[in-house]
């Protein structure tokens, strides 16, 4: 029995047995099989993940947009600036009203100004710290002294940064390295974010068994568990979703980053990428751009409360902005700065007197995003005959520009006071204007407004409004004439009477004067102050109209110009920097400069790329152009630009020209002083007429600007082979000074009149005459 019993039972197992074994084969094989393909999938995800990393890291790691610089200011004794002036420009540079010993502040009393300079390195050397005192009465700098520093006759400031030129992403930074950072940030940046950053291998385990345990009592996210280098590794490869795949590339391209690279590089990497804040399309990344976009300094001149704050803002720094939200900002400060004081890192009477300074943000970003629209577009255009626009907005080059903001701030003001009270009803509300301003000699650029808003970054008018010149080009005209001294002198008769031009298909052309009047024979110096038509055209035939062509094209003008007799009445299209181009010219005694914007272009290390030298080109003779600044002259003193003496002081001696087009469509007007030249246009966008004529409107925009800027008279140098006489215009012959009449007019050597008129003379004149030649 019992061993029938056994049977049975054996029967029963063994079917059994016989299943489990048929599955458990084909579970391993298939356990097997997934595992190897998961593991190649995974091999093969790796490889492609690590080629990622290391093409980012080993290659260039951030595009750095290229920065734009004003031109240096600098304080001397004798320098010639209004205390308003240097305030706005500290403010621009970044300086912060204080005490005036800490670097970047300054201190102002009335006249009396003390400063505390960054130092800063210029292409042509460092310039140290400074701290300096110095007084202003007038216009003038008075009693410069340096009191700390090295002793300097002259000191440059930093060079207020006027824009820059960005990557596509418009992501801004100021690249540091890690011995340029102070000790205390990223120690703090640790003992916040990631306190075993130097242990861990990308990953940080426990940390995220932490925060999920965390979070999961608080019910919200109230911890992160993410190390620095998954922060790094999220900003600068992956996106912000939150996903299981992107958190899963998260980790495995951590792993890789510590695998190749030293913790300091992963470091300095961080503190060069994470993101801090937004200005405007601008984000601002990195550290040593936040520094200054909050605070106006440098990274290494931060106090423990400023460090804080930045640390704190890594967290969220749209919520922690101090700007927009100063409570909440402080709140997570102070967190922070406790955190350091726990970690060790400050002591507990540093963390309470820096928990009870305020957040110490600057009113405005230092740093704003191209303050001179207008002037940059030039800037770019200039820069593209050089460089690439994708190297300009990648290799971090510095471009340190002419433009002196003081200048700029006094055209701007020119054009955005004078123009809403030039006319009336729609047509004021459609004025627009431009306003070119250069140094006279070297052709700088000094400033530039494109437009009746000058923060509008839209139609450059400046550089893209081209528009009839009208009067403009009869100093061109006249210097043609008078080149030929056999012929034209400035005392010669031109007639002033109306004629017309029939042309061979029929056509006929009547030029006529402005005021429709006729004078008869005007002498050539007073038809060009009073710039009447008929004489221009007449003169303009005379001497050819290829050859007034010639002379603007010597002059700079690379357009299109006609040789139609309209031409003489300024029927050539111009933009007002053409015109200043062309003017440059005539105010340099024929010695033509091309405008530049650009000093000098380094690269990233301060290391010179290119030089933009003064260029000089003789273009016309001196002598000739001496008599044309003559007549410019007398039209300032005499002629149609007389009322800018209304608001310019009449002990400033300038030289000018108006221009105006039919129905007032274009008002121009050009001049210079012995410093400056400035070129004023004003008309509508839809060349619809207005109400103006040179002298009414570009005029007053013109002597707006040149009354608000300390500058010297013109005073023109005598070259040889010009001689002045007194003449009697209307007899054409030399005459006596104290006659009536009499005029002092220069002459080329060989054009004076040889005939001679004497005259009894009005009795004042003679005593006068009488006692000046006894003390000659």
């Amino acid at each position: 029995m019992k061993k029938s019993n056994r049977t049975p039972r054996s029967n029963k197992k063994s079917p059994r047995k016989s299943s489990n074994s048929g599955r458990r084969p084909w579970f391993w094989r298939f356990f097997f099989r997934a595992s190897a393909i998961g593991l190649v999938l995974l091999a093969g995800w790796m490889i492609y993940l690590d080629a990622v990393v290391t093409s980012r890291f080993e290659g260039r790691r951030f595009e750095v947009p290229s920065r734009v610089y004003a031109r240096p200011l600098e304080l001397y004794d004798g320098a010639g600036i209004s205390s308003g002036a240097l305030e706005r420009e500290l403010q621009l540079s970044g300086f912060r009203k204080g005490d005036g010993d800490k670097a970047g502040s300054y201190r102002r009393n009335g006249g009396h100004f003390v400063i505390s300079t960054r130092g800063f390195r210029f292409p042509d050397g460092e310039e140290s710290r400074r701290k300096l005192a110095l007084n202003i009465y007038g216009d003038r700098i008075r009693d410069f002294s340096v009191r700390s520093g090295d002793a300097s006759p002259i000191v440059r400031l930093e060079p207020a940064q006027i824009g820059g030129i960005y990557p596509s992403h418009k992501e801004d930074r100021i690249l540091v390295q890690l011995e340029e950072i102070p000790a205390l940030l990223p120690t703090a940046l640790m003992a916040v974010e990631d306190r075993n950053f130097y242990d861990h291998f990308g990953i940080a385990p426990l940390s995220i068994a932490r925060a999920m345990l965390a979070n999961i009592r608080a019910g919200q996210i109230v911890q992160g568990g993410s190390t620095l280098t998954q922060q790094l590794v999220k900003n600068f490869f992956l996106t912000r979703d939150q996903t299981l795949l992107r958190k899963g590339n998260e980790a495995l391209m951590s792993i890789l980053l510590e695998l190749h690279y030293e913790k300091g590089d992963i470091l300095e990497t961080y503190l060069n990428e994470v993101y801090l804040g937004q200005a405007g399309t601008r984000s601002i990344n990195g550290f040593g751009l936040a520094s200054q976009f909050y605070f106006g300094e440098s990274l290494k001149d931060l106090d423990v409360h400023q460090i804080a704050l930045l640390i704190g803002m890594v967290k969220g720094p749209s919520y922690y902005n101090p700007r927009r939200h100063p409570e909440r900002a402080m709140k997570r400060r102070n967190l922070v700065i406790s955190e350091m004081e726990e970690a060790g890192l400050i002591e507990s009477a540093r963390a309470a007197q820096a928990r009870g300074l305020p957040l110490g943000v600057s009113e405005r970003p230092s740093y704003s995003e191209n303050r001179y629209p207008a002037y940059i577009d030039l800037v770019r255009r200039h820069l593209a005959r050089d460089y690439r626009e994708a190297d300009l907005q990648s290799e971090g080059l510095r471009i340190f520009t002419t433009l002196n903001p003081a200048i700029q701030y006094a055209a701007e003001f020119a054009v955005t006071d004078v123009l809403p009270r030039l006319s009336r009803g729609e047509t004021r509300k459609a004025l627009e204007a431009a306003l070119v301003v250069t140094s006279k000699d070297s052709g700088e650029v000094l400033a530039l407004v494109g437009g009746r808003d000058p923060n509008f970054a839209g139609f450059n008018r400046a550089l893209d409004a081209n528009r009839p010149i009208g009067s403009l080009i009869k100093p061109f005209i006249y210097l043609s004439a008078l080149a030929q001294p056999e012929r034209y002198t400035l005392i010669t008769p031109v007639l002033d009477k109306a004629f017309t031009l029939e042309f061979d298909d029929g056509q006929r052309w009547q030029p006529k004067n402005y005021d429709e009047k006729e004078r008869g024979e005007v002498q050539l110096h007073k038809a060009l102050s009073h710039s009447y038509n008929l004489p221009a055209v007449r003169v303009g035939l005379d001497i050819g109209v290829n050859v007034v062509k010639e002379t603007l094209q010597a002059f700079g003008v690379t357009s299109d110009i006609s040789e139609y007799p309209s031409m003489l009445l300024g029927a050539v299209a111009m933009n007002p920097v053409t015109v200043a181009q062309m003017y440059q010219g005539l105010a340099t005694s024929g010695f033509n400069t091309p405008l530049r914007t650009i000093r000098e272009v380094t690269d990233a290390n301060g290391e010179a790329l290119t030089r933009y030298s003064l260029e000089v080109d003789q273009v016309a003779d001196p002598v000739a152009v001496h008599l044309v600044q003559y007549a410019m002259q007398e039209t300032m003193q005499e002629g149609t630009g007389k009322s800018a003496y209304y608001t310019v002081p009449d002990e400033l001696a300038l030289a000018g020209k108006t221009g105006t087009t039919d129905d007032g469509r274009d008002s121009w007007f050009a001049g210079f002083s012995g410093d400056l030249l400035a070129v004023a246009w004003v008309g509508r966008d839809d060349n619809g007429p207005t109400s103006l004529t040179g002298a009414s409107g570009a005029l007053p925009v013109w002597s707006r600007f040149m009354a608000q800027v300390p500058q010297h008279s013109l005073s023109p140098v005598v070259p040889d082979g010009v001689n002045y006489y007194w003449v009697n215009g209307e007899r054409q012959a030399l005459t006596r000074e104290h006659c009536d009449n009499a005029r002092l007019v220069p002459f080329i050597s060989g054009s004076e009149p040889t005939q001679e008129v004497s005259c009894s003379g009005n009795l004042q004149r003679r005593i006068k005459g009488w006692f000046e030649g006894l003390f000659q």
